[in-house]
């Protein structure tokens, strides 16, 4: 079971992960709305996991990557994309990110990401 901080500027879409992460069994511990938001409660909750969506206003979700990997360089993070963000998500990926999963999101590719990454 692992301790996750959700990160979406989308509340549904935060909503819609807490949901798949609980029904497979681990705890949400935060949500953020955005990166710099992300960025605190990582170093205050220090979770085992962190979804970061790409989009997000103040902060995107490659410079939260960058700044919590400073910090944190054990820190897993995954990614949330919308299809077209390729380019984004590489970027992330080069920055620490362990992999990514699309939206809209599916239970089985989420399982199937956790598995890969514990």
């Amino acid at each position: 079971m692992a301790r996750v901080l959700v990160t979406d500027d989308a509340a549904f879409m935060r909503m819609q992960l807490k949901n798949i992460f609980e029904s497979l069994g681990h705890e949400v511990v935060g949500e953020a709305e955005n990166g710099q938001h992300a960025i605190e409660l990582y170093n205050e909750l220090k979770p085992e996991l962190v979804t970061m969506d790409i989009t997000m206003p103040e902060m995107n979700g490659v410079e939260a990557v960058k700044e919590i990997k400073k910090d944190h360089p054990d820190a897993t993070i995954v990614m949330c994309s919308a299809m077209g963000q390729q380019q984004m998500v590489l970027e992330a990926i080069q920055a620490g990110a362990k992999d990514f999963i699309v939206k809209p999101f599916d239970q089985e590719r989420i399982k199937q990401a956790l598995e890969k990454i514990f």
